[in-house]
């Protein structure tokens, strides 16, 4: 896992379920007491003051506060630097303004735990260094997007610089002189606030940048005592309830807590929410953010580790792969909702992480640490509905084997905005801690100056958005609405069933919509059974269309080929490109077959594991390998494999497969065990209203799956093929034979 989120969500002011008084005594060093009207409002004097007295006692606690010290200590040897902005991410002016916030953060919290003056004074200077600075700034010179921001070159980073810094201000503010106060004040928060709350067309949107904005000029609002400020961002810029915080926390998350935008902006989205909440509930508790939709704030922070494996989270959408449960943005997430909920499984989550805030919830975290609290946090099977009221599709997580065993994820779930990717019905495996069928996430280096500013690049738009980037079904070579996100904003797929038992997971979605007078349905099931070595994924997809078509099923996997299953003429004297728009530009092929009904085979090679997968369809289908790279002088993408299964002229087909892990392959000993596939082969067979998928295991084993095409409506079905009969009722049903039972 890397770390790469700014210090100061580590710093974080939150507040404990048991709020202590808002005036307390200033530590010790200050000039003057503390009064009413300057006094800590996001975290009080008092619980400072536990903090200082107890939090040496907790190793946690104690490193994070070392950590800050480091930070400040470090930034104050190399002096006040308040440059003007000229750079675009990436850049020295750019990521000075960023060392800044988290500096103003870390003294502020340093001051009130050390009573040390010296961290006071040096936030106040850096502060009196924006307040000549900040009132005379217009646009960023290297402004993106339709508002840029002032301090940075889009409006988002701005927000953020103010979430951070009024924290650091909040621990100082009544040291301060009345002169300094109001400088302050008006040079800096005031003029940030109303830059950020006058920009409508960002602060009101239902979007994780206005919630970055609405979280700054809320907390903002609370430290200097304006209601207007808090209102706004409560309500919207109208303060009408048409906007703002509270509307955000309706329409962004599902009643499960899933995020719209998916795990990687769930991870950015949740420190906003969860930072304001707290603000909220320290100074109007009565409002009862935290119980707001049954709890869906604390909700979020939970699904959020639910969609993660072996630390990282589901790459969906624009997401980066680095980014996991040891965020900062999480490690205010998991401190806060252990603080209103005392639920030991987040505790070993915060283990692992290693770090904890520098407030009240990280010091309740460290000491249930020190006492061995944690109890594990358990990965299950969870199906995270989608969309404000869990009808808009959803994410169907299918799990065995425990943390580090598999993962089937099945992207049945809404667009996601403007940062959604076109991949209806896509899916992801993983197994053995590793990325076996994958995502490829965003096209993006993130703030590295070399690569666009760390912006995302056009290869974002022209590969890893595009349909043929992922695990699902392209129809004449064209992406799931035409590539037009606001369309399929309005077209969420539909859940037919999910199921999880012992030895038999299932789910399954259909899509209307993504292709004019096409619809697709696909069903996938993780399923053990004492003859594999492993538990195996088996895929159905059945596509109808209204009239004849080219469908093409990727399978972008992770691993060196280690054999190809199938007669293919390789490309070895030129690379041909298979196509010239909707990604089609970018892969290259490596290899083709002819086209066939039977079953074919690939097998690859991942960390010391065999992965062999089984697909055919119902009608003739060409195979090709190939590699995404192509048309990149930039070397802006990835080089990675795929295989693509092809049918041709077409209205209706079906593709099925299966996915094998097995096998130990020893480099250090040089030893090789179980390379050959435990599955001898996989057939299909239809009836009137059914599938049913068999595969035939070594050693003369045999399990078949009964799939009904409405699985999610009663009734009695019946497949017969291969000499044999399979009825059943309801939408699935396994059937074991030549082990001893037969139907379960």
């Amino acid at each position: 896992m890397t770390r790469s989120t700014p210090l100061m969500l580590l710093l974080a002011a939150s507040f404990s379920a048991a709020a202590l008084p808002a005036v307390a005594a200033a530590p010790a060093g200050s000039q003057q007491p503390a009064a009413a009207a300057s006094a800590p409002v996001l975290v009080t004097a008092a619980q400072w003051q536990q903090m200082r007295s107890d939090g040496s006692r907790y190793p946690v606690f104690a490193k994070e506060q070392q950590r800050a010290e480091r930070l400040v200590r470090g930034m104050i040897k190399a002096g006040i630097d308040v440059p003007v902005p000229k750079d675009k991410g990436g850049g020295y002016t750019h990521e000075q303004h960023k060392r800044n916030y988290q500096a103003i953060q870390a003294a502020g919290a340093l001051y009130r735990l050390t009573g040390d003056k010296v961290y006071a004074d040096y936030a106040r200077d850096l502060l009196l260094g924006y307040a000549k600075l900040y009132p005379g700034l217009g646009a960023h010179p290297q402004g993106r997007g339709q508002i840029p921001g002032r301090l940075f070159w889009q409006t988002l980073n701005d927000s953020v610089w103010l979430v951070s810094a009024v924290q650091g201000y909040d621990a100082i503010r009544d040291s301060l002189s009345a002169a300094d106060r109001k400088t302050i004040d008006d040079g800096v928060f005031r003029p940030m606030a109303d830059f950020l709350s006058g920009t409508p067309e960002n602060f009101d949107k239902i979007h994780n940048h206005a919630t970055w904005a609405v979280a700054a000029v809320g907390m903002t609002g609370y430290v200097l005592r304006d209601p207007t400020y808090v209102d706004k961002a409560l309500n919207g810029s109208r303060r009408d309830g048409s906007a703002g915080f509270l509307k955000q926390v309706d329409q962004l998350f599902s009643p499960d807590g899933y995020y719209e935008e998916g795990p990687y902006y769930q991870r950015y989205a949740l420190a906003p929410f969860i930072l304001f909440a707290n603000a909220v509930q320290r100074n109007e508790p009565q409002r009862g953010i935290f119980t707001r939709r049954d709890g869906v704030l604390l909700k979020a922070v939970d699904s959020l580790v639910q969609s993660s494996y072996g630390g990282y989270f589901f790459p969906i959408n624009d997401a980066i792969l680095d980014k996991g449960l040891d965020t900062e943005e999480l490690v205010a997430g998991i401190d806060i909702a252990y603080a209103q909920t005392s639920d030991a499984r987040l505790l070993s989550v915060a283990k692992a992480q290693k770090r904890v805030l520098l407030s009240p919830e990280g010091l309740q975290v460290a000491q249930a640490l020190a006492q061995d609290k944690a109890k594990p946090f358990a990965f299950v099977p969870t199906l995270l509905r989608d969309g404000p009221d869990g009808t808009e599709g959803a994410l169907a997580i299918l799990r065995m084997g425990g943390e580090n065993g598999q993962a089937l994820v099945m992207k049945n779930t809404k667009q996601g905005m403007g940062h959604g990717h076109f991949d209806k019905l896509n899916w992801l495996f993983y197994d053995n801690g590793q990325r076996v069928v994958t995502d490829y996430g965003a096209a993006r280096f993130l703030n590295i100056e070399a690569k666009a500013g760390g912006i995302y690049l056009p290869e974002n738009n022209s590969w890893a958005r595009q349909t043929l980037a992922h695990n699902t079904l392209v129809v004449n070579e064209q992406s799931h609405f035409g590539g037009d996100w606001k369309k399929g904003q309005a077209l969420a797929p539909t859940p037919l069933l999910f199921a999880a038992g012992d030895d038999t997971q299932i789910a399954s979605a259909r899509m209307d919509g993504a292709y004019d007078g096409v619809s697709f349905t696909r069903t996938q099931v993780l399923l053990a059974h004492p003859a594999l070595t492993e538990p195996v994924v088996l895929d159905l997809l059945r596509v109808n269309g209204s009239k004849a078509a080219r469908y093409d099923l990727p399978l972008h996997f992770n691993g060196h080929i280690m054999d190809v299953g199938f007669k293919a003429q390789s490309a070895v004297a030129a690379r041909p490109v298979l196509g010239k728009a909707n990604g089609y530009q970018h892969v290259w092929i490596d290899a083709a077959s002819e086209p066939t009904s039977e079953a074919r085979s690939l097998t690859w090679l991942l960390d010391g594991r065999f992965y062999t997968y089984r697909f055919a369809s119902t009608a003739p289908s060409r195979a090709l390998l190939g590699e995404s790279g192509a048309n990149d002088p930039s070397f802006n993408l990835r080089r990675e494999p795929m295989l693509l299964q092809r049918v041709d002229g077409q209205g209706a087909t079906t593709f099925y497969g299966v996915l094998e892990p097995h096998g130990q392959y020893d480099g250090t000993a040089e030893t090789v065990r179980g390379a050959n596939s435990r599955i001898d082969a996989i057939r299909h067979y239809r009836g009137k209203d059914a599938d049913v998928l068999v595969l035939a295991l070594a050693g003369g084993r045999q399990v078949a799956v009964g799939i009904a095409d409405e699985p999610n409506r009663p009734g009695s079905h019946e497949v017969s093929g291969g000499g044999h009969s399979w009825r059943w009722d309801g939408g699935w049903k396994r059937f074991d034979t030549g082990s001893g039972k037969d139907g379960k």
